[in-house]
């Protein structure tokens, strides 16, 4: 299991819990990820709400990387909004844009360019069977929501996606570590983004709303696979109880936290202390998870 990855700007920051957790559970499956060569930001939001051109040359010029370093591999990305622009800038590769585009970034594209999200890296059959090999810890009585957002199956032209309404992936993957994902309805109902910033009024009701359904059927949990959603829903929970005149009380996981925890991993180890919203206690209730450190 290998693949050329594309880490995006956030892994180290934002999603530094989700860098964490991730690199062990790669050491834990065997998935080796091999980082682009001298990558650069996908242009989400500022690069192609500008400019046409540049939205796409910006993530064109990373697969032409992972191309020439590694012709043969896919390309993993873990980040929604960098998947949506990759995946944007392979369609506009397949077609007629091609020729100008390797001009902007000069170097050569090619047509066949294959852009994988990280939870489809993750749900081929041998990560499956290898996932099921590493729990340790199967998280046994926890109940997750699992927020896939807006970007990972839409629009589906663009992601092939079959299913954008209910996606599977991250709930199977869950399901393997001994997890009961909830059905819900905001699954990939948009978070805001980062609207929260220059539209906090208008935004707030979106996580106000996926937190309402989620605790509605059942769910302990919310687990997400995008730095951006990761960030609403875990940062400005506190906010939206005040303004709401609510409790929720939902951890937010990155999934790639909870497949840690369940593979062995302490709590620091996968990040899961790191988190504004408190995410430990949960889990050190559940069965088999109380001696995690």
């Amino acid at each position: 299991m290998k693949y050329s990855y594309f880490p995006g700007c956030s892994m180290e920051a934002s999603g530094i819990e989700y860098a964490k957790s991730l690199a062990y559970v790669n050491r834990a499956i065997g998935l080796e990820l091999i980082e682009i060569e001298d990558w650069n930001c996908c242009g989400a939001s500022a690069g192609h709400t500008q400019s046409h051109e540049l939205g796409l040359a910006l993530p064109a010029r990373n697969v032409a990387l992972a191309v020439r370093q590694q012709p043969a591999l896919p390309i993993a990305v873990p980040c929604a909004a960098c998947y949506s622009r990759m995946k944007h800038a392979a369609l506009a590769v397949a077609g007629p844009e091609r020729e100008k585009l390797s001009r902007l970034v000069e170097m050569p594209l090619g047509a066949n360019m294959e852009i994988v999200s990280l939870l489809d890296a993750y749900s081929t059959p041998a990560a499956f069977a290898a996932i099921r090999a590493a729990v340790k810890r199967p998280l046994s009585g926890l109940k997750v929501a699992c927020y896939y957002g807006c970007l990972f199956a839409r629009p589906p032209k663009t992601t092939g996606a079959e299913n954008i309404e209910d996606p599977q992936n991250m709930d199977k993957l869950l399901g393997l570590c001994g997890a009961d994902t909830v059905d819900w309805a905001f699954k990939t109902e948009c978070c805001g983004a980062g609207h929260h910033v220059d539209l906090p009024k208008e935004s707030k009701p979106l996580l106000y709303r996926i937190y309402k359904n989620a605790r509605a059927k059942g769910a302990q949990a919310l687990a997400t696979a995008c730095p951006m959603c990761m960030m609403n829903l875990d940062m400005r929970q506190g906010a939206v109880n005040m303004a709401y005149g609510e409790d929720f009380d939902l951890p937010v996981y990155f999934f790639t936290e909870l497949l840690a925890v369940a593979m062995g991993a302490g709590f620091k180890e996968s990040g899961v202390t790191s988190h504004f919203h408190p995410a430990k206690k949960l889990l050190q209730n559940l069965s088999g998870a109380k001696e995690v450190v």
